[in-house]
């Protein structure tokens, strides 16, 4: 009989849950083993130490807890993989044959041991993300085939007198490609001996406490040795003084440089021009002056160009308009005059423009809302005259404008209510005349608009934007009139003919117009009072624990091709979600990126990572990491990493909508599928509400915030604007913000229960009635704000009219095709089929009846909703 040995083992990303079974350990002949991705827990089998043929042992991204085991016995030890799990302790004893160790994003600590240095088969070694102290050893220089090292987000400082060096003996791991020590508490210089690394390609050592001051700039001249060096980041050090001219003698194929946030001054060394494949060249925050020069129009190769809070006066080059390939310029906070380069509109794949709180004045060029991808135009706090150019309406893929605090006249184009996608639209503090276009109220995804302080006059618009006084402004335009009445304006009346009016009447009108003005000033000057005292402090949250990895910024970018978008998925209330390939095991993500330009963006951004920072479900979008960290330009910048559901959300499912590469429609999908989605969405709910130290309320459940993976399971998203029910004066009581904050309404209308919608209450009993509305939803096939449901007819009191008698003639006609033919057999079949489905439709609508009651009271539990979910599928599928 044949033996057959299992030498290979590989079950990465299939969901599997529970602690590895100790069968493994019987698998001796075993030589690769792949458990990555998956939610394993417990501690890491010590059996795995005494299989002696293993070569590769792959654990990423699990839950495994506790120390780590010895693997000294696992003599034929090649790469072993622990990164992205909860692991605490020291250093595992190893083996001297291995070559890829990989221990970042765990919660290890102690110190890197210098017997490391007697694996002189290391090639790739990172411990980033963890609580590591102590120093690099200086023995790490005895390790020739060391290509790859990662120590950020650390703790690491040199122990001796001189602590926080980089220890210049690194320089003799000859073989070295990365070098990331990026996030730690390094101090001193940099070392001229890094220098000697001729295969460095990438030196990340931003956010340490490094220092440069003249000669201290000596390894920049030695950096002129490593000529395959690609990216360069110093940024947020110590770093003082002038560039040293010898950073033109870098390597021609540098592609990355980062100096930002430093106290960096003079002018830009004329030696960058060198670098004709530079892509990012970030210099932000810092203390440069002069003019900015001509020839950073001739890097045709560039990106991205940072150079906000700086001191750069003088013109913007007009060479810039040369750079095709350039997707974002930030120029803000500087002392920048003259006009806005006419060809600006010549940067045909520009993104994003911010030349803010500058000395810019004449006319806005018609050009640049003629570029077809911008997406964020930021040119307030200048002195810009002129009108809006009508050109502005034609750029359909602009969100964001911000034109505020400058001096444009004339009236506001009609045609900025083309531009479809528009989110936010700053218009304040200008000299803008005329009335208030109707079409800004069309604008459905419009977020924010603020017209406040210009000389608008005439009827103020009712829909859209204008219905939500929070988010809009038109304060000090006094010739304004109309509006909701929340706006305290004045009533519009008919304009008499002057020839027509008694000489009384025009004083009545007058006192009339005089007592209003006045009352309005004195109603601004107490709303403007009432603002004031409900600001509070800017605090600081913690957000995820260490066992989540670090991302930064610039990770995220190259994630997503600098946030490409063709990369974008999905947009929300308060974010854009965008796809990526994200950490070294090159992982599929999704990147929820917070506009915190937006109110409340910061608060959604907060309340999902309290709730999201201990909740595990199999039925919750997994949760890979966070970033609050600051962008390029040195603004805030907030997001969260999930698992990329590639089957996209259920509304897009529901209605047939093109989401990346899913065209599938629910038309498609069985009945029995649409159960498993309930069941799914039923479990991760109940966990939320009954399985947790605290009651944790959703507040948002929709078709959209549910997300289906390849398998069609179902996962619930979107945790913005969660609410905890028993923790929420705990968390009040800290340093952090608070949740009991208010933003706007806790929902979506058509989903949001009518207790929340009326008094803003927030209990699990909303999210009940939010779940019944899904419900309704996923088998009728029909929004609940469908044109249909007017004059107090809702979709639950639809359902209710029709139940039980007639559900055959108002759920999803899908549900009841059936093949027919003249076999009486199969007829026979197909009717007990189509007994069996209305039975099964009869249920689950029957629950959610028991989900929208009007009295919160009367609505079941969500433990009880999800056992009899669980009851039906299970005997639906039994029957079919």
């Amino acid at each position: 009989m044949e033996d057959f040995r299992v030498t290979s083992l590989d079950l990465h990303n299939r969901r599997l849950v529970g602690h590895v079974s100790a069968s493994l350990g019987n698998l001796t002949f075993l030589k690769d083993l792949n458990l990555a991705d998956n939610r394993f827990t417990g501690h890491i089998p010590p059996f795995f130490g005494q299989l002696p043929r293993l070569q590769t042992i792959v654990l990423s991204n699990n839950t495994f807890y506790g120390s780590i085991p010895t693997f000294a016995n696992c003599s034929n030890l090649k790469a072993l993989l622990l990164n992205g799990n909860n692991l605490i302790g020291k250093f595992p004893d190893l083996p001297l044959g291995i070559q890829f160790l990989n221990l970042e994003s765990n919660n290890l600590s102690g110190t890197i041991p210098s017997s490391l240095a007697n694996i002189t088969t290391l090639q790739v070694f990172s411990c980033r993300g963890n609580n590591i102290e102590g120093t690099i050893p200086d023995e790490f220089a005895m390790l020739s085939e060391l290509q790859l090292l990662y120590a950020g987000g650390n703790h690491l400082a040199d122990s001796n007198g001189f602590c926080g060096h980089i220890p210049p003996s690194l320089a003799n791991a000859s073989n070295l490609g990365q070098l990331e020590l990026s996030e730690n508490n390094f101090t001193g210089i940099v070392p001229r001996s890094i220098g000697k690394l001729h295969k460095l390609y990438k030196l990340n050592l931003q956010f340490n406490k490094l220092e440069a001051r003249n000669k201290d700039w000596e390894f920049i001249d030695s950096l002129g040795n490593c000529t395959q060096l690609q990216i360069l980041s110093l940024a947020a050090n110590q770093l003082e003084g002038h560039i040293p001219i010898s950073l033109s003698n870098l390597s021609a194929d540098l592609k990355e440089l980062y100096l930002g946030l430093n106290q960096l001054s003079g002018g830009l060394p004329s030696g960058i021009a060198n670098f004709q494949n530079l892509n990012v060249l970030s210099l932000y925050e810092n203390q440069f002056a002069g003019e900015i020069p001509e020839w950073l129009g001739n890097l045709k190769s560039l990106k991205m160009i940072g150079l906000s809070n700086n001191s750069f006066t003088g013109f913007i080059p007009t060479s810039l308009s040369n750079l095709s390939q350039l997707l974002y310029v930030y120029m803000a906070a500087n002392k920048l005059e003259g006009h806005l380069p006419a060809d600006m509109g010549n940067l045909q794949n520009l993104l994003e423009c911010d030349i803010s709180i500058n000395l810019l004045h004449g006319d806005i060029p018609n050009g640049i809302f003629r570029i077809p991808t911008i997406r964020i135009i930021v040119l307030s706090s200048n002195m810009l005259s002129g009108y809006i150019p009508n050109t502005l309406g034609n750029s359909e893929s602009l969100e964001y404008i911000y034109l505020q605090k400058n001096r444009l006249g004339g009236s506001i184009p009609d045609t900025l209510g083309n531009i479809r996608g528009l989110q936010v639209l700053n218009l304040s503090h200008n000299n803008l005349n005329g009335s208030i276009p109707p079409s800004l109220g069309n604008l459905q995804y419009l977020q924010q608009l603020d017209l406040s302080y210009n000389n608008l006059k005439g009827k103020t618009p009712t829909k859209g934007i204008f219905c939500n006084v929070t988010s809009m402004s038109v304060n000090g335009n006094l010739g304004l009139c109309g509006g909701p009445v929340e706006l305290h304006l004045n009533v519009c009346t008919p304009i008499m003919p002057l020839s027509m009016r008694k000489p009384s009447s025009l004083v009545k009108w007058m006192v009339i117009s005089l007592a209003s003005i006045v009352l309005l000033s004195i109603l601004i000057l107490i709303r403007l009072l009432w603002r004031g005292g409900k600001r509070t402090k800017s605090v600081t949250l913690p957000l995820f624990d260490k066992k989540y990895p670090r991302v930064s910024y610039n990770d995220l970018a190259r994630a997503t091709e600098n946030f490409s978008i063709s990369n974008l998925i999905g947009r929300g209330r308060f974010s854009f979600v965008y796809k990526g390939i994200l950490f070294q095991e090159r992982i599929m993500v999704a990147i929820k990126v917070f506009s915190l330009e937006t109110k409340d963006a910061q608060k959604s951004f907060i309340a999902e990572c309290i709730a999201r920072r201990n909740l595990r479900h199999r039925n919750l979008v997994p949760v890979l990491t966070a970033c609050s960290s600051i962008d390029s330009d040195g603004n805030d910048f907030m997001a969260v990493v999930y698992e990329l559901m590639p089957r996209g959300d259920l509304h897009a499912l529901l209605y047939s909508i093109q989401n990346g590469e899913n065209t599938l429609s629910l038309g498609h999908i069985t009945l029995a599928q649409r159960l498993c989605i309930l069941v799914d969405v039923a479990d991760a709910l109940e966990y939320l509400h009954h399985n947790n130290q605290a009651t944790i309320v959703h507040c948002d459940i929709k078709p959209s915030n549910i997300l289906l993976d390849e398998n069609m399971t179902a996962h619930v998203g979107d945790f913005g604007l969660t609410r905890f029910k028993v923790d929420s004066v705990a968390l009040s009581s800290t340093n952090s913000v608070s949740t009991s904050s208010s933003i706007a309404i806790k929902g979506t209308i058509g989903y949001v229960a009518p207790e929340c919608a009326i008094d803003g209450d927030v209990s699990c009993a909303g999210d009940v009635y939010s779940f019944g509305i899904v419900l309704f939803e996923i088998i009728l096939r029909k929004r609940p704000t469908d044109d249909m449901f007017t004059d107090g007819l809702n979709i639950a009191k639809f359902v209710e009219m029709n139940f039980p008698d007639r559900i055959s003639q108002i759920v999803d006609p899908d549900l009841q095709e059936y093949h027919h033919n003249d076999d009486a057999l199969s007829q026979q079949s197909s009717t007990a089929m189509r007994e069996r489905t209305l039975a099964c439709l009869l249920s689950v609508l029957d629950i959610g009846l028991h989900c929208t009651k009007a009295s919160p009271g009367k609505r079941m539990a969500m433990r009880e909703i999800a056992a009899r979910l669980h009851e039906v599928k299970k005997a639906y599928l039994r029957e079919n």
